[in-house]
């Protein structure tokens, strides 16, 4: 989406610090702190249409102006239309093209990427009212929000709290505290909260303030309301299922892989002869392996031809973000090491680290031929999926050649021979 490092976790914090500057009660401080986190939990939902129908960055044009006047946000949404540098003529006419389909495409969109989100919500786990909360994402104080669901107090307070605290991280990064102060207050009454929206107002330098040397994170983690929510046993494998849709949702191609992948990956580790322990872990890191997708632009994933130079630049390095997002806290770090080298090779011409086989342990070759096997399966902009036959033969050909190991390939052939199989036909 265009947005910088902890964007998000920084939009958190600016709704605690609001939520605590008003009083909230407990419950509504957690709704607030998971309904900020998971704000654009549905974000990926949308993503392979808004690459279809605007040419322009919506994070640059409409983002800044979507708590404005609807004049405004219509102001937004046209400049986001056509592609960046065109020329006016051409701006026109890409303009002319593609408002029919936003209009059409827009509302449907819109309710989906909510949807998704309160989703999301309860598979990772979050306290109730949290999901329920979200379906109010892109409501406006003053009624005028794209689904008309809701106006005033009739939007949950969390979420009043969560408008304000995106509106004011945004705005921060784009023209610094002091416009911020005074664009949060233009947009009170409009759409956000008065009440919330002069906080920010009345004092921005204590609500906005960061220390642009040091990481947000730990101030991120701090301001959850105790009791702290934790997961165990089955509820982390779901809240794993869960990241890897969203990262899925990228593209429509993608739908499955990751749960697909991770069942593969975890029976063939299983027929290896791990342990219980070993191949909950790679089913695990199965789960999470793609989530630095979400770095690329669903156009690139989409795109039906021969990607540039810089298009595949940005796919060798989606196991790149996923390791930088996976190293943030200990329990995820633990999983990186076989999450990360799905796409490396035994000859060292995978990527992104292009590792020697010496530092692919055997989990890590199993996801890498989990993986590429589940992959030959699925259709693509640029091909159709082949049979598991197929699929198994071309397996065969890169563990002779030497990039992928024959017993993991084996293992994965097997596993999806006497039983995957069926689960990864219903998912291309």
């Amino acid at each position: 989406m265009g947005f910088p490092f902890e964007h998000g976790l920084q939009t958190t914090v600016i709704a605690m610090r609001l939520a605590d500057r008003l009083g909230v009660d407990r419950q509504t401080a957690v709704q607030t702190y998971y309904g900020s986190l998971l704000s654009h939990a549905g974000c990926t939902t949308d993503a392979h249409l808004a690459a279809e129908v605007f040419g322009g960055s919506l994070t640059e044009h409409l983002n800044p102006l979507i708590y404005g006047s609807s004049r405004e946000v219509m102001t937004g949404l046209i400049r986001a239309l056509p592609d960046p540098g065109a020329s006016g003529p051409a701006r026109a006419i890409q303009i002319a093209l593609r408002l029919p389909r936003m209009v059409g495409l827009s509302r449907p969109a819109i309710a989906a990427n909510c949807e998704v989100a309160g989703m999301l919500a309860e598979q990772t786990g979050a306290p109730a009212g949290v999901a329920a909360s979200l379906a109010y994402l892109t409501d406006r104080w003053d009624g005028k929000g794209p689904l008309r669901r809701a106006a005033a107090d009739a939007i949950p307070l969390s979420m009043r709290i969560v408008h304000v605290a995106i509106d004011a991280a945004l705005q921060r990064h784009l023209a610094g505290e002091k416009l911020a102060a005074r664009l949060i207050g233009e947009h009170a009454g409009r759409g956000l909260d008065p009440e919330v929206a002069g906080c920010v107002a009345a004092d921005a330098p204590e609500l906005l303030s960061f220390t642009d040397a040091s990481s947000v994170w730990e101030e991120a983690v701090a301001a959850e309301p105790r009791p702290w929510l934790t997961l165990a046993g089955e509820e982390v494998d779901r809240a794993l299922a869960a990241m890897g849709r969203f990262a899925d949702l990228i593209c429509p191609y993608h739908s499955g892989h990751s749960s697909g992948v991770a069942e593969l990956a975890a029976a063939a580790a299983a027929r290896c002869g791990m342990d219980a322990a070993g191949t909950r872990r790679v089913r695990r890191a199965g789960l999470v392996h793609d989530l630095g997708r979400v770095a690329v632009s669903a156009a690139t994933w989409a795109k039906p031809g021969p990607l540039s130079a810089d298009e595949w630049e940005q796919v060798r390095l989606h196991p790149y973000r996923t390791e930088r997002v996976l190293s943030r806290a200990p329990f995820l770090a633990d999983l990186a090491p076989v999450a990360c080298a799905h796409h490396e090779r035994l000859d060292r011409s995978g990527y992104h680290r292009g590792m020697p086989a010496a530092e692919l342990t055997m989990p890590a070759r199993l996801l890498a031929a989990a993986d590429m096997f589940h992959t030959k399966c699925e259709q693509r902009p640029h091909r159709a999926g082949m049979s598991a036959e197929q699929a198994a033969q071309a397996l065969a050909a890169e563990a002779k050649a030497g990039r992928l190991d024959p017993d993991a390939v084996a293992a994965v052939v097997e596993s999806a021979a006497s039983g995957c199989h069926a689960s990864i036909a219903l998912t291309v």
